[in-house]
């Protein structure tokens, strides 16, 4: 197993905590994890990826080692612009200047490809793990969302803890089972901490569980994408489940239409993986990134 070194860089007042595997000298790829994740998810992908790349990788904030904004600590929410501009400061820190390469799972895919679109002279390379967006958003949802984003700060919802690490594993494994247990006992480790009292509590803010009052306006990301200068390699799970649930009631092949926006983009599918495409398959998934980054 690679070994990773942290750092701790202060960006708009949040500490973010980033991991980072490899040589300084080596060609560098950036890698941002999914929603109730964090950087060590991506361990398995940098061992299969061997010497050749230095991968840079952050606790997004509020996850992992990363600090809590003071309003969400309060219930406040996370808003997805701060996400981007957190890259784009993180990029600045690593890579003054040049072409960089973007690699993101889920929620981190949706954050390097808006990346992409409104920085389109800095990156070089996109892929999209498993990335892919939500369903699009109706002006006849907004007093909805709006009473419901209230309501829930008035309780903010919190995070259930654990007995013991086994059961953070196990946890993991019933989301995922083909997760092996000597990964899920890894990822449990970097994905929880003791909580003082004999038990295991998560490394993320409760506050990201509240969902935010605006919606989803796919007609603003598409103008976005369509501004994307780099190739964009998306890879999804044969028969993605997360693809189905978000698209719902849309055909899938109208959902993914969207993807026309990017001007150089193509697919793979891998068989035998869900949406932890790169838990499932990390030496399929470092192939594909070493290939098309190279």
């Amino acid at each position: 197993m690679i070994t990773s070194q942290s750092d701790f860089i202060d960006v708009r007042g949040v500490r973010l905590h980033v991991r980072r595997w490899g040589h300084r000298d080596a060609p560098a790829l950036f890698m941002l994890h999914g929603w109730m994740d964090v950087a060590a998810s991506f361990q398995f992908v940098v061992d299969a990826l061997g010497d050749n790349w230095q991968v840079i990788a952050p606790d997004g904030r509020g996850f992992g080692l990363s600090g809590w904004p003071v309003a969400a600590q309060g219930g406040g929410s996370y808003w997805f612009p701060d996400y981007v501009a957190d890259l784009d400061a993180l990029l600045d820190h690593y890579a003054p200047s040049g072409e960089v390469n973007l690699v993101g799972h889920s929620m981190g895919a949706n954050i390097v490809c808006l990346y992409a679109g409104v920085r389109p002279e800095r990156v070089r390379r996109v892929v999209d793990l498993e990335g892919f967006g939500l369903a699009p958003g109706k002006a006849s949802q907004a007093p909805k969302r709006l009473r419901g984003w209230l309501d829930e700060l008035r309780e903010p919802p919190q995070l259930r803890g654990y007995a013991s690490l086994d059961d953070v594993a196990a946890r993991l494994i019933k989301t995922n089972p083909r997760l092996a247990p000597s990964r899920a006992r890894f990822l449990a480790a970097h994905w929880s901490k003791p909580d003082g009292n004999g038990g295991h509590m998560l490394l993320a803010d409760p506050a990201h569980k509240l969902r935010g009052p605006s919606l989803y306006r796919l007609d603003e990301v598409m103008a976005v994408w369509s501004q994307v200068q780099a190739k964009v390699l998306h890879i999804e799970a044969a028969g993605s489940p997360t693809l189905a649930s978000i698209a719902g009631d849309i055909p899938l092949d109208e959902f993914k239409a969207r993807f026309s926006a990017f001007p150089n983009w193509r697919e793979k599918i891998i068989d035998d993986a869900g949406h932890m495409v790169h838990h499932d398959q990390p030496e399929q998934v470092a192939a594909l990134i070493d290939g098309f980054c190279a």
